[in-house]
């Protein structure tokens, strides 16, 4: 976790032009001193400032891969509002959050949850609505006085969990926000979604499908925001370089 966070009012894209900055200075510190790590990255606004981290690997010469950003507190919060909407064992509940890492772009795919089988519709889009807002829920609650602490936490070491048991050879899953296979033929080139680690770290991310029809229409919004919040980050990186 790096960078300054929200304050009430404030949306994640206000934040691009401080924490992109303090994000390079620690990407490039990593492309100097240990090149070969895995970067989760928690750094707002995550859909730009991960593209563009990405960006700035690749014209190092390094593997963008290697970048990821961590969308995990978004699994956690969907998994907690499932448990109290059902009651379910919550170690059998795991919500696919696919998209992205901010308001509309943050997808909770309940369909593929049996706990959530029952859901109306009006429970669906009601739920789908509390894990989008539910970081700014927080700001707000702090009255400006930080985000999301302990449970970002707690994502992050769950997020760090499965990247060490890939590195170990034990292959693990994570939804998490990562450049795209361009074979995969995705709509936009970072998404989140699950994602295999392994020995070297990102393995496969898996593809956006299977969607019934209220997350189909929720992912065209989806797209829609985060391809100017992927574009904002590009353009970021196409301005510096990583120091060599």
């Amino acid at each position: 976790p790096a960078g300054m966070p929200r304050k009430p009012g404030m949306t994640r894209a206000d934040l691009l032009g401080v924490n992109a900055g303090i994000a390079k200075n620690i990407v490039e510190a990593c492309a100097k001193y240990c090149p070969n790590a895995i970067l989760g990255l928690i750094v707002n606004p995550v859909n730009s400032v991960v593209p563009a981290m990405c960006e700035l690997y690749k014209k190092a010469g390094l593997d963008p891969k290697k970048i990821c950003g961590v969308t995990s507190l978004d699994i956690v919060r969907a998994n907690k509002f499932v448990y109290e909407a059902t009651g379910a064992d919550l170690a059998g509940i795991d919500v696919p959050v696919v998209g992205g890492h901010a308001g509309a772009t943050i997808l909770p795919l309940f369909s593929k949850v049996p706990a959530a089988k029952d859901f109306t519709p009006e429970q669906v889009e009601a739920m789908d609505k509390h894990v989008q807002d539910a970081g700014t829920d927080v700001v707000n609650a702090k009255g400006g006085k930080g985000s999301a602490t302990l449970s970002m936490a707690y994502a992050g070491a769950k997020f760090g969990n499965a990247v060490l048991c890939g590195l170990a050879g034990e292959e693990n899953e994570e939804c998490a926000y990562v450049l795209r296979d361009e074979a995969e033929g995705a709509k936009l080139p970072y998404l989140a979604s699950k994602v295999t680690f392994g020995a070297a770290g990102v393995m496969k991310a898996a593809p956006i499908e299977g969607l019934n029809e209220y997350e189909q229409k929720r992912y065209e919004e989806c797209l829609t925001q985060l391809k100017g919040e992927i574009d904002a980050g590009l353009e970021f990186a196409a301005t510096t370089e990583l120091a060599k």
